[in-house]
């Protein structure tokens, strides 16, 4: 075994067999990979092989297709076959939320490229003849998909890395990770030391066994999983080709042909954990024990809407683990906090997705840069948060919803409430409905008196959509309060600290008393926060962004070096605050502070600490919602004071409650992006529009020379928001956005503008076509609507209500 290596891959698993081919392809050829028993041993040997490109996240869904296609090029490499059956998907939906879930994922298609079509029953027929139509009222097919053979694909994976340099060792057993401090590795073995500039967790069952060596907990945890496979079955005999693999949306069943038979699964409610504490070491090339009397009730659901599997004898029931997140997405990138230490696990659908996940990680590690948005996957989407009790509730959850729809208005109940602002209770007095963002619990709406507190899921419009229009209402006639501490918060000082933030943020820093938005590129000029900056003194910021970010951002504040007498911290915890909005809202503020709140006195994006009521504050002129509006911050010791103080004075001038929904309504009719929705690392500042808030005259800030040259040459697409015609129902995201009967753009994000009666959408479209009233036509759930370019704000275009 050799003594150093640029990098270590441990697990060999298909994703390690994938990270391990896709950095020898990208150069770094010195790459070992590391197996403690044999290849596949752990979940990947068992597994059902399904390739499919149906994902919820958009860019997922690019990257499991690149993984389909990626399995030619590795037979091509390496001469191992993959036992590809190229068959193609088909998803089927029982009632009208389901159908409504088919109809948007083929809209998404369209702008991705991916073959897909809605097609009846009959239709879906001629490509599984054993579905019973009865139970069904529409179907989805899509070209992309099948499956392969586990073992074969790893291999081939295996074979074209050492093709193109890369060493493996099998049953080598890691025992220690020990940090050296130049940021590299001593990987001690069972075999011996190697000395690596990389370390790689790939070890899939193991994967929270190898985080313990290095001091973390990685929220993952394995799930029985069971699937049978019949005997040859009558209905298939002459078949001329396979029929396709096919998901069952409401009996929760996958099934496909396996052989002259079939194979189902089911991810079943009540799923079992396993070995929640301790993987075993010694666990290789095994099974579990046969649980078929507990799943009997789920599999006959699927006997059912399959007959013929029914009247079939079965061969072959299998019990493997796998593991998953919380949320059923990937791991994946580097740890803040571990130099040079990377993950790649808790990939369940590792034959859909481990190409994808070799190729981000890849160019992660040898080029700074995963070369695409990989948020929804990235391992910094959960934070202190996710602590072994929080994992072990969210992942069965997560595990019995793997064939249920996600609507976008439905929020998941398991292990919550976590965290809490001392106002919490308040809130739900006031007729919160609740959800959650980083594991912090935020207002959605505010049910008034004797309306529930429940919501249908939909992909429609739902029970608040009136509730929602009476707050957004409300904010523009008189004045709104929204809680801001799910928002991530940040203190910078320290000497150096303004030069230190002027190389990492693209803007100008603001002199004291100031705020100013901030957007931050990384190197290839893409945006990796959209965020504002708030200069408290002279060397002393408060910066604040998106809740959901708060570990990515400061992950990549760390990574960014600030010098030894700059402090950099988290203040998600330390500061809570409230937005004030609306045009009493001067007038609320005023009754509960000594300052001159005048227009001229404080001006917009002017800051202060001042006394509110009780509480010692940072007090902003800013906000989201297009109104007058204030942001106060204070520590939360004084928050439920600050509340009550700010409630009291509100009396007499309307105060209301808003949430999150009516803030999203809000921020549109105003024409604001938001980041994760709207701003995200696929885009450029020319693209989102931030590029007015760069200071290109600066010599230095990340991302500046990529900057640079689209300011020359302009931006490619644009951020438009469009107000759709004739909608019944409100985008969601992703939906395609069509020009003259082509994909030409896709939506990011919408809402219905409760105060100027119209359906809106943001999202990008060619920059030559983004001109003030083009029309385009938007695929809503299987209607054309047509969408209108507003260039302009629709609500208070010259933003008179703002800075008044």
């Amino acid at each position: 075994m050799k003594s150093s290596a640029r990098a270590v891959v441990i697990g060999g698993g298909v994703v390690g067999a994938s990270v391990l081919y896709h950095l020898a392809k990208i150069g770094w050829t010195d790459v070992l990979l590391l197996e403690k028993s044999e290849l596949t041993s752990g979940s990947t040997w068992h597994a059902a092989g399904g390739m499919h490109t149906f994902n919820g996240e958009a860019n997922i869904s690019r990257l499991q297709k690149y993984t389909i296609d990626l399995y030619r090029e590795i037979e091509a490499l390496s001469g191992q076959s993959c036992g590809l059956h190229p068959n193609g998907g088909l998803m089927l939906a029982a009632n009208q939320g389901e159908l409504d879930s088919l109809r948007l994922i083929c809209s998404r298609a369209r702008y991705l490229g991916m073959e897909t079509e809605m097609v009846s029953l009959e239709q879906a027929l001629e490509y599984n003849p054993l579905i019973d139509p009865q139970h069904f009222i529409g179907a989805l097919w899509r070209a992309d998909g099948g499956h392969c053979d586990p073992s074969g694909t790893t291999q081939a994976y295996v074979k074209a890395a050492r093709k193109l340099g890369a060493s493996v060792e099998r049953f080598t057993r890691v025992l220690a990770l020990t940090p050296r401090p130049d940021g590299t590795w001593e990987v001690r073995t069972d075999k011996g030391t190697v000395h690596a500039e990389h370390v790689v967790n790939c070890a899939g069952l193991w994967a929270r066994e190898v985080g313990h060596l290095v001091g973390i907990e990685l929220p993952v945890l394995a799930m029985e999983h069971h699937y049978l496979i019949t005997e040859d079955l009558p209905e298939l005999a002459g078949r001329s080709k396979e029929i396709v693999n096919t998901t069952d949306y409401s009996g929760e069943i996958y099934m496909r042909q396996e052989r002259r038979g079939a194979l189902i699964g089911t991810y079943e409610p009540h799923g079992i954990v396993w070995s929640p504490l301790k993987t075993p070491d010694d666990f290789a090339m095994q099974l579990l024990p046969e649980d078929t009397e507990r799943l009997a009730p789920y599999f006959e659901v699927g006997f059912s809407h399959f007959p013929a599997l029914g009247r079939a004898g079965i061969r072959k029931a299998v019990n493997g683990p796998f593991t998953f997140a919380p949320d059923g997405n990937p791991l994946v990138g580097p740890v803040r906090g571990l130099k040079n230490y990377w993950v790649a696990c808790a990939v369940m659908a590792g034959f859909s997705q481990g190409g994808g996940i070799g190729l981000v990680l890849s160019r992660w590690m040898a080029e700074g840069d995963p070369g695409q948005d990989i948020l929804s996957m990235d391992v910094a989407r959960f934070g202190a948060f996710a602590t072994p009790k929080y994992t072990s509730i969210k992942v069965p959850e997560n595990y019995a919803r793997r064939f249920r729809l996600a609507y976008p208005n439905e929020e998941l109940p398991a292990a919550r409430p976590v965290r809490r602002s001392p106002i919490y209770d308040r809130l739900l007095a006031a007729g919160a409905v609740m959800g959650a963002n980083f594991g912090l619990e935020h207002a959605l709406w505010f049910a008034p008196p004797g309306v529930a507190r429940t919501e249908t899921p939909t992909y429609r419009r739902s029970e608040a959509f009136p509730v929602v229009r009476a707050e957004c209402q409300a904010v523009r006639a008189s004045v709104g309060l929204y809680e801001t501490t799910n928002y991530g918060k940040y203190e910078v000082s320290g000497r150096g600290a303004r030069g230190w933030l002027d190389r990492v943020f693209a803007c100008r820093i603001p002199r004291p008393g100031r705020l100013t938005l901030a957007p931050m590129l990384n190197a290839a000029g893409r945006i990796v926060g959209d965020l504002s900056i708030a200069c408290l003194g002279t060397e002393r910021f408060l910066i604040v962004g998106s809740g959901f970010a708060e570990e990515f951002h400061m992950r990549w504040f760390e990574a960014s070096e600030p010098p030894a007498d700059v402090h950099v911290r988290s203040a998600a915890s330390t500061l809570a605050g409230v937005s004030i909005a609306g045009p009493r809202a001067r007038e609320l503020v005023q009754r509960l502070v000594r300052l001159d709140l005048s227009a001229g006195a404080f001006k917009f994006f002017q800051v202060a600490q001042t006394a509110v009521g009780y509480a010692p504050c940072i007090l902003t002129r800013a906000g989201f919602t297009g109104e007058l509006g204030y942001e106060i911050w204070t520590t939360p010791d004084y928050f439920l004071s600050l509340y009550d103080d700010l409630w009291e004075a509100g009396g007499g001038l309307g105060l209301v409650h808003f949430g999150g929904r009516a803030l999203s309504s809000l921020r549109l009719e105003k024409g604001y992006g938001s980041f994760n929705k709207d701003f995200r690392p696929d885009y450029t500042p020319g693209e989102t529009g931030l590029d007015r808030f760069i200071d290109f005259d600066k010599p230095s800030f990340t991302g500046r020379a990529a900057a640079l040259t689209e300011r020359a040459s302009g931006p490619k697409r644009r951020f438009v928001v469009m107000e759709v015609a004739d909608a019944d129902a409100d985008v969601v995201g992703y939906e395609s956005i069509m020009k003259d009967g082509a994909a030409v753009g896709y939506v990011t994000s919408g809402a219905f503008g409760h105060c100027i009666g119209k359906s809106l959408a943001a999202g990008y479209v060619p920059a030559a076509l983004a001109r003030d009233g083009a029309r385009f036509e938007i695929d809503i759930l299987g209607n054309l609507r047509t969408a209108t370019v507003r260039l302009q704000p629709l609500y208070d275009p010259q933003g008179l209500r703002l800075r008044s």
